[in-house]
């Protein structure tokens, strides 16, 4: 996995960048915490500047989040309650949870945008009930691009900083992406296989 992001970064540079974060929120294998701090250490390099990548990684991954936002607002929570009544146990998602999520999010409404973006998975995730709950584009933006560059940036910086260590570091960068990797798989097939379907409780 490292080596595809090495060899994306290198190639297309800047857009090499942007575009493997926007992947990150279709295909969560590729995580940012491999992909800024690579990018990082390669501006260390000399490469390009850290501003450069701070800005590349962070549009990216706002662009990445989009088309969750946009299917949450297409679907709205009832759809959404249907879709998880049919498909739920490959998504390991229930009537409830969507109904929980629609209701915490309500009660925080843009402060969880905020912090959401700088969680694991419900970065992309919680742009789901922002859809659902008709959130306006420009603050949903606004929000999410504020806690998006505060990611980006503490990841990207992390890498900057370790310079030359970061040679020492990336043997082991790989083997434990690669096990995190399986390890969701795992919980994944746990999940699905321990599922049970919970309606919206009255």
């Amino acid at each position: 996995m490292e080596d595809l992001v090495q060899s994306m970064m290198q190639n297309f540079g800047a857009f090499g960048i942007a575009l493997l974060m926007f992947l990150e929120h279709i295909f969560p294998p590729i995580p940012s915490e491999l992909i800024m701090p690579l990018a990082g250490y390669r501006a260390s390099q000399g490469d390009m500047s850290i501003v450069t990548v701070i800005i590349a990684g962070s549009i990216g991954s706002l662009l990445g989040v989009m088309p969750w936002y946009y299917a949450g607002r297409f679907l709205g929570e009832q759809r959404l309650k249907k879709f998880a009544r049919k498909h739920g146990r490959w998504l390991t998602l229930t009537e409830e949870d969507v109904h929980t999520a629609n209701q915490k999010f309500r009660r925080h409404g843009p402060v969880a945008i905020l912090i959401g973006r700088l969680i694991p998975t419900v970065r992309t995730l919680i742009s789901v009930p922002a859809g659902v709950a008709q959130m306006p584009l420009l603050t949903f933006t606004l929000f999410s691009a504020i806690g998006t560059v505060i990611w980006t940036a503490g990841l990207a910086l992390a890498g900057y900083l370790l310079g030359q260590a970061y040679d020492v570091v990336s043997h082991y960068v790989d083997p434990v992406s690669t096990a995190i990797a399986i390890g969701l798989v795992l919980f994944y097939g746990y999940r699905v296989a321990t599922f049970k379907d919970e309606k919206v409780r009255s």
